[in-house]
């Protein structure tokens, strides 16, 4: 294998035949079976990035904290069971995916409903569902719950999303910790305490504690433990002013993945160890009693367990401009590039041990401009035919995916111990007009 040939992930290798593998699988042999796009997901992968959180928290925090895998990431019913069995809750967005989940038959009382417009539909259908928790992001959503919950004649579990003014230094388009945001409501402004007395008011919602997501990619513990200090500080005045002691600290999003090979290796348990430190010293000096804690990890479950195949259609030369390798995909199974700039690595699977000295732009097969995977990196240079391969696609690839141009959505497999299995099958032309009258 040429040392040129990036190999982010130790699940991933090159075999005799210079392909690609993924947890000792060809690759090649994969598209050959199942066609193309395809997404391939390592359920080993999944189960290990699950254990490095359930391992940790159930070591460092209070008895009851876990993590609750973040389906808007990567939401069907095939992830559930696995989630379920590594003793995770689930973390739903949507009617949409309440009902993935339970059709997985996942625990409704390990789902937490979010979601910063819950329409009087939607809480009816979590409330009639069972639902555990929800997170209540604004006074309209916390008066329709008290109202609706209140006919039914039950009590409701919920957090109260707040949100603690914190650049966690992500991009813009994942930055949701911020004071100016549609999620949530501020602590700072005061407008959280108003939040909480009314909650507290609310006879059919029992408000156990507070949520707050600062953001994605966070590559350390430092602004997990910032958020702590401004989330123990509220508990604590909170605790003193009405004589309200939150039991639960949601703190939203995990952490972030390794794209390139510029991105640095995150060591999630150790992180975790920190924060754990940093929240029991800071309860030491509020004297707040310590909380249960729940974290969203979903891009850092399931991104590096996903890789992405295309076939190549060929190569366009602009002279004096660029090379262009052509897929079968693009942005309508990968709109991240097209959204945010997003970098991944990219190899031809085919060629897998030769030198990656071919500097091009993978192009998508929509008609956009901007139907692109990534722009001026270098591969080995294919043939029509040849197997690109596009790594940590795991995580907001399938969730993202669309059916613009008319093009059906890929397939999706799961490898496990040398093994593969179909999860997802591909859309046919006759579900792209299924719904139409």
């Amino acid at each position: 294998m040429s040392n040129n040939t990036p190999m982010l992930y130790d699940n991933l290798n090159v075999n005799e035949a210079g392909h690609l593998t993924i947890d000792g699988i060809d690759v090649t042999e994969l598209a050959q079976e199942y066609g193309t796009p395809l997404y391939v997901l390592s359920e080993d992968r999944i189960r290990e990035n699950c254990r490095k959180y359930t391992r940790a928290m159930s070591r460092v925090f209070r008895e009851g904290s876990m993590p609750l895998f973040a389906g808007k990431s990567l939401c069907f019913k095939g992830i559930y069971p696995i989630i379920d069995e590594e003793g995770m809750g689930a973390d739903v967005v949507s009617p949409g995916e309440l009902f993935t989940c339970l059709a997985a038959g996942f625990p409704k009382e390990k789902m937490f409903f979010h979601g910063n417009n819950k329409t009087d539909a939607d809480i009816e259908y979590a409330l009639d569902s069972g639902i555990g928790f929800f997170v209540v992001d604004n006074f309209n959503e916390l008066e329709a719950l008290n109202k609706a919950a209140g006919e039914r004649g039950i009590v409701q579990k919920a957090l109260l999303r707040v949100t603690v003014g914190l650049d966690p230094h992500t991009f813009e388009a994942v930055n949701t910790g911020r004071i100016d945001s549609q999620f949530g409501i501020p602590i700072e402004t005061g407008q959280a305490e108003h939040f909480l007395k009314a909650a507290i008011d609310a006879e059919n919602v029992d408000v156990l504690g507070f949520h707050s997501h600062i953001g994605s990619q966070i590559m350390d513990s430092g602004s997990f433990c910032d958020q702590a200090d401004i989330l123990l500080g509220f508990a604590a005045d909170m605790m003193n002013k009405y004589d309200y002691t939150a039991t639960y600290f949601n703190i939203g999003g995990g952490f972030g993945v390794r794209y390139t090979e510029k991105d640095p290796v995150v060591d999630i348990e150790k992180n975790i160890e920190e924060i754990a430190e940093h929240i029991k010293n800071g309860c030491e000096k509020t004297g707040f009693p310590e909380p249960i804690i729940f974290m969203e990890p979903g891009r850092s479950i399931v991104a590096d367990a996903g890789v992405t195949l295309y076939e190549t259609g060929g190569i366009k030369t602009v002279d004096g401009y660029r090379e262009y390798i052509t897929v079968d995909g693009g942005m309508t199974d990968n709109p991240r590039f097209a959204l945010y700039k997003s970098e991944y690595t990219v190899l031809n699977a085919s060629r897998a041990s030769e030198e990656a000295d071919f500097e091009c732009t993978v192009a998508g097969r929509c008609c956009e401009s901007g139907d692109r995977i990534a722009e001026d990196i270098k591969v080995q240079k294919p043939e029509r035919g040849d197997i690109i391969a596009v790594l940590g696609t795991g995580a907001y690839n399938y969730a993202m995916s669309m059916n613009y141009n008319r093009i059906p959505k890929p397939a999706m497999i799961f490898t496990k111990e040398g093994t593969h299995r179909l999860t997802v099958r591909r859309q046919t032309f006759e579900d792209l007009i299924s719904c139409e009258i």
